[in-house]
């Protein structure tokens, strides 16, 4: 039994994998363009497909049948190829983002919710959220209620973004500004890939209760399995893939003193992990074409801390990697949202009298225990924990993996 997922440009996706866990067929990628469209619908080449953008109403036309959500959400993105050849078109996102609705500690009956996009996704956001009670407020660029006059609308209590802004690999960018919203209760965004966009960053700052797209992909996931394999899936199964691929996508930063040891655990926890490996300071020097000694000659400390923000901003748009980073970093507050994005930031703590100076220009100038008098409160600030480098870097590594296992 073939089932897959349908596209115009997929490039990598999570759904195989999401679904190699809920069913025992065969999941592929279908990346077709319009003029294949037809023609790929009208073969026998599938049983089940998933279908996402751009033909979630493209093929609606082929379907010989609609579920009720297709047909009041006007979208379908699971197609089941039933006995008789006849396609059945159904909409297993409105599941899905009820589902993330319930992740939210929130009562949505009567309150104002903002829904940001007025596309295919915001339709289904849009018909949840009616069905729980919610005022519910379409923002889009054109029309009455639109990003120009917001300020209409400062008591809202949940904001969904339905857009593609702040998606990877056009991050750090947020569609709104939520210091207009002083009610806020809660911030969703059906993107999943940062894990935590702008928006759900400044969301974060501001203390408010946010979610990510990734239990919805899930769990639209699940409840498309069971219309390919026939069978009821427990709920259950949604907790335990969704922390599953929340732990894969999760980069692992590593933080501390120059010295501290961070290059060696980062290379040996990418080995065990079977991730790939990145040391920052590697990725400046290929940047700059020379040594950080010579940054340093050259373009000083200023200059140097540019170019380290310039390399984080695109390791920290990476998924599932370790990042091992520079001591000084954290003196830049704008590196933090770039490494938090995606990552759990862990510090790397060492004794003072057993870091090495040699090749680094600042702790030849500055003496370590000033430095990091300096430097704690910043590492104290980007870090989720705290692991002490006094043994083994094996043993530092058993003992990161074990306290992210305590995290999740």
């Amino acid at each position: 039994m073939i089932c897959g997922l349908l596209g115009e440009k997929l490039g990598h996706s999570y759904s195989p994998q999401i679904h190699n866990c809920l069913g025992d067929y065969e999941y592929l990628i279908f990346e077709k363009s319009a003029s294949e469209l037809e023609d790929f619908l009208k073969s026998d080449c599938f049983h089940g497909l998933n279908v996402t953008i751009p033909y979630k109403k493209s093929v609606i036309p082929f379907c010989n049948e609609l579920s009720p959500q297709a047909k009041a959400l006007g979208a379908v993105n699971t197609i089941l190829r039933k006995p008789d050849g006849s396609l059945f078109g159904h909409n297993t996102d409105y599941f899905g983002f009820q589902w993330m609705t319930r992740r939210m500690n929130i009562s949505y009956y009567g309150k104002k919710v903002l829904v940001l996009g007025s596309g295919g996704a915001s339709n289904t956001v849009c018909a949840v959220m009616r069905e729980l009670g919610a005022n519910v407020i379409v923002i889009s660029r054109n029309g009455a209620n639109n990003y120009d006059n917001l300020n209409l609308h400062t008591d809202c209590a949940v904001i969904v973004n339905a857009t593609p802004v702040g998606m990877y690999p056009n991050t750090g960018i947020s569609p709104i500004d939520l210091s207009l919203f002083p009610a806020l209760e809660g911030v969703m965004d059906l993107i999943y890939n940062p894990a935590r966009t702008q928006l759900l960053l400044d969301a974060e700052l501001r203390g408010i209760q946010t979610e990510n797209g990734l239990s919805m992909l899930v769990a639209q996931a699940k409840e498309s399995a069971e219309l390919f394999s026939g069978k009821t899936i427990s709920n259950d199964v949604i907790f335990q893939i969704h922390k599953q691929l929340q732990k894969k996508m999760k980069n692992i930063v590593l933080i501390g003193m120059p010295g501290c040891g961070k290059s060696t655990i980062g290379k040996i926890l990418a080995q065990k992990l079977g991730r790939q490996y990145y040391d920052a300071d590697e990725e400046i020097q290929q940047f700059a074409g020379c040594s950080i000694p010579e940054i340093f000659q050259a373009k000083h400390e200023k200059g140097f801390r540019e170019m380290e923000t310039t390399v984080l901003q695109e390791l920290g748009k990476r998924s599932g990697a370790v990042i091992a980073t520079g001591g000084g970093c954290v003196t830049q507050t704008r590196n933090y949202p770039l490494l938090h994005q995606n990552g759990i930031i862990i510090w790397i703590q060492r004794e003072i009298a057993d870091l090495p100076t040699d090749g680094r220009p600042l702790s030849q100038t500055i003496k370590l225990q000033d430095m990091y008098t300096i430097r704690k409160p910043m590492y104290e600030a980007f870090a989720d924990f705290t692991v002490c480098n006094a043994d083994t870097p094996e043993r530092t590594v058993a003992e990161i993996l074990k306290r992210m296992e305590m995290t999740e």
